[in-house]
């Protein structure tokens, strides 16, 4: 006992250090971060970026990263104004402009903007058919976010952008959509077979009346497909009559010769 009494104060002390190093913290504030110190759990403002000391039961503080971020909102399903249910899907950016609201005014404010979002999406697309959601793509987007910006800036959350990722549909619709787009190419691909066998009659046309206002025309080309050809060539057909030099007719015989012809037959 003489022996532990001395040593006694040591220990305690001791204690009392060790005691006092487990609730002191050090915190790191980077600076893509806000710091919000609390003391006796009240806010006490914000801190610089830095490292920080705290003392538990006294002082806390709590970073939060304030970054623009990419938030996927996945596909849910919608009924458009028509009755077609369609899934659309999201993606938002968004950056937090007033860490102290976001963090004191909301309990978990990433889930509510997930779900302002939604609430958005869902309004937007119940107004609209379908043929005009599909139309309206690019549009949706900055709707969907000046609907919900009102909402988020009170949270201290500030909507970059909006945009519509995807706008799935169920599948008898999407094989109804494939047939009207394979039989809208293939109308487009006749009318250009019919346009083009229009030019090509159009180009005969005229090619048929040079030859016929110059028959000379023919044969040159004639001539030029036979010099431009290689191997044994053989060409079927007349010359045309125009270019043919007539042979000289025979005299008519008067009737004086035709006797004197008979006579000399008969001699």
């Amino acid at each position: 006992m003489e022996y532990v009494l001395p040593v006694l104060p040591l220990l305690i002390a001791a204690l009392v250090v060790i005691a006092i190093i487990r609730e002191v913290h050090v915190v790191t504030i980077h600076d893509y971060e806000r710091g919000l110190r609390f003391t006796r759990g009240r806010l006490a403002g914000l801190v610089d970026p830095g490292v920080h000391i705290t003392f538990g039961p006294l002082t806390e503080i709590r970073p939060l990263d304030v970054r623009p971020s990419m938030l996927p909102i996945e596909g849910q399903e919608v009924l458009t104004a028509d009755g077609v249910a369609a899934k659309v899907s999201l993606v938002a950016r968004y950056e937090v402009g007033d860490p102290v609201a976001a963090m004191t005014r909301d309990a978990a404010w990433p889930r509510t903007l997930y779900l302002l979002l939604q609430l958005a999406l869902r309004d937007s697309v119940t107004r609209r058919t379908l043929d005009e959601t599909l139309a309206a793509r690019r549009e949706l987007g900055p709707e969907i976010r000046d609907a919900a910006a009102g909402r988020l800036a009170a949270l201290g959350v500030e909507l970059l952008e909006v945009e519509v990722r995807d706008v799935m549909l169920p599948g008898e619709l999407k094989r109804s959509y494939a047939s009207v787009l394979v039989a809208r190419k293939e109308g487009e691909a006749a009318l250009e077979r019919a346009r083009a066998e229009t030019a090509a009659l159009r180009s005969l046309a005229n090619a048929g009346r040079t030859v016929s206002d110059n028959p000379g025309l023919l044969q040159l080309r004639i001539l030029q497909e036979i010099g431009g050809s290689s191997g044994n060539t053989v060409v079927f057909g007349a010359p045309d009559a125009g270019l043919v030099p007539k042979a000289p007719s025979a005299p008519a015989a008067s009737p004086r010769s035709g006797r004197s012809t008979r006579g000399d037959a008969d001699a």
